[in-house]
């Protein structure tokens, strides 16, 4: 074990753990910074397609490790030095879940208008077999734009 391991102290995570959370950490927090400059520099029609992913096999086996990338990405960006919106996690999900081929939707909603207050109107959230991963806020939502799928299972 090397020094950084040795000074963790005792109760700490075996050092290929502890070395994994963090570097899905940072790969997170990369990810999140990325998408954070693209949300804000670069036209929607342009990174579109990079969103979602769809796929005949069934979703139900890639929950887990969608839920282990959405809480990443949420850690990641308690971490950042700026604040993260909706949108830039839901598209850093996305992105980090298309890398590993688990089908999703990227959901972009709306609230209605009678119920609109001080907060943004507008929301993004991740699904994964009909579950949000990310961005799970209460209240009523319209929908505006879904990229990618529910559940598309073939399982006849």
């Amino acid at each position: 074990m090397n020094f950084l391991a040795n000074s963790w102290g005792s109760g700490c995570l075996p050092e290929n753990d502890q070395w994994s959370r963090l570097g899905a950490t940072a790969l997170a927090a990369s990810t999140l910074c990325a998408a954070q400059i693209v949300v804000a520099c670069v036209p929607f029609a342009k990174w579109k397609g990079s969103l979602g992913l769809q796929s005949p096999k069934d979703v139900r086996e890639g929950g887990m490790h969608a839920r282990r990338i959405a809480r990443q990405v949420e850690r990641a960006a308690a971490r950042l030095p700026f604040r993260t919106k909706c949108l830039p996690r839901a598209v850093a999900v996305s992105w980090l879940l298309r890398r590993r081929a688990i089908p999703h939707a990227v959901v972009i909603a709306v609230r209605p208008a009678e119920l609109r207050d001080q907060e943004d109107a507008l929301h993004a959230w991740v699904e994964v077999g009909g579950e949000k991963v990310i961005g799970d806020l209460p209240g009523a939502w319209i929908e505006t734009l879904r990229v990618g799928t529910r559940t598309m299972s073939t399982g006849k």
